[in-house]
């Protein structure tokens, strides 16, 4: 049997993303077939599309192709395979799918096989759109700050990630809080009761306060490395070479998690005094249903920049591509 599925036949840019048939995917021991009704996209979508260039070359995961890209679905149970427990055909699902098996996820697709584990029942006040664009975003933000969740070897660093405690008292800025992983990681620090400086562009501030943030700045005429000091953790989920500037903004004591490879000198850390860590997300169905009671509370809210159609996958990620997404891009799948 066939379906429509976005897949890549070759490395590139958007271009290189065809929306054609494809095989149905078979169900192993302990799957759940998923009849997909929208798909967020998040970053490791685009880094498998363009062969993973933004990674050093011992680092790229080889990618069998013709590949389907994308991680983040919500949709129905279709069928329910040998060993896979806790499902039934008809349930309202949603998930981060396989990561980081890089190319094995699939989700740009009509349907999808998920292991049971990945996946949690769907909340009931929050639409497949909307459900899609929490998986990775959530996940992330939530293994940073809140708990790591398993014990895999880090292939970004030596030891484990462990999260530190957040509370009332304590000062969290989230640079980048306008995306996908910053608008949650925001949320989730208000939860705990920490006070929040948001940092974005200034088209942000409104969105972001709305969220919760305590204090906002504006990038693009204030400097955050200049402006703020005494901050217990800093969330960059920009990261990337310059995430090193926000040593300075830490009091003694304090930590930087880079949500993207960032070069930190440790002389530079032992000088101020400071941690730095970083790890890999991975899939949760376990996280998934904890995150999805305070998304059905109202606790948090994942926000949609834009939906485009699964055909239109290639003009979602021209969209990407622009920057300044303010939550999350979704496909919806007819």
């Amino acid at each position: 049997m066939t379906m429509k599925a976005v897949r890549l036949h070759e490395f590139g840019g958007p271009e290189v993303l065809r929306y054609e048939d494809a095989p149905r995917p078979q169900l192993k021991p302990g799957e759940v077939l998923v009849r997909v009704h929208a798909v967020g996209i998040n970053p490791p979508d685009w880094y498998l599309r363009d062969g993973f260039k933004s990674l050093p070359a011992d680092w790229r995961p080889p990618v069998p192709l013709p590949a389907i890209p994308g991680t983040d679905v919500s949709g129905v149970v279709d069928s329910v395979g040998a060993d896979a427990q806790g499902f039934s055909a008809g349930d309202e699902v949603f998930a981060m799918v396989r990561f980081p098996s890089f190319g094995e996820s699939a989700a740009y697709a009509q349907y999808v096989a998920v292991p049971a584990s990945d996946l949690a029942l769907k909340p009931a006040g929050l639409d497949h759109v909307h459900a899609a664009a929490a998986p990775m975003a959530a996940l992330t933000a939530w293994q940073f700050l809140i708990e790591r969740g398993h014990e895999e070897p880090n292939p970004l660093q030596q030891t484990l990630h462990n999260p530190v405690p957040i509370g009332a008292g304590t000062t969290v800025l989230v640079n980048g809080a306008a995306g996908g992983v910053g608008h949650m990681a925001l949320q989730l620090a208000k939860w705990k009761g920490a006070r929040v400086i948001a940092v974005a562009s200034g088209a942000h501030e409104t969105f972001l306060r709305g969220l919760g943030a305590d204090e906002f700045i504006d990038y693009t005429k204030t400097r955050p490395e200049e402006a703020v000091r005494d901050v217990d953790l800093v969330l960059d989920a920009v990261g990337g070479p310059k995430s090193g500037r926000f040593l300075r903004t830490l009091k003694r004591g304090g930590a930087l998690f880079p949500v993207f490879i960032s070069p930190i000198d440790a002389e530079e850390l032992e000088r101020h005094g400071v941690t730095a860590s970083i790890t890999q997300v991975r899939s949760s169905g376990k996280q998934l249903a904890e995150l999805g009671r305070l998304l059905e509370a109202g606790t948090i809210r994942v926000a949609v920049d834009s939906t485009f159609s699964l055909a239109d996958a290639n003009k979602a990620h021209e969209r990407a591509g622009r920057g300044h997404i303010q939550g999350k891009i979704v496909l919806t799948v007819d």
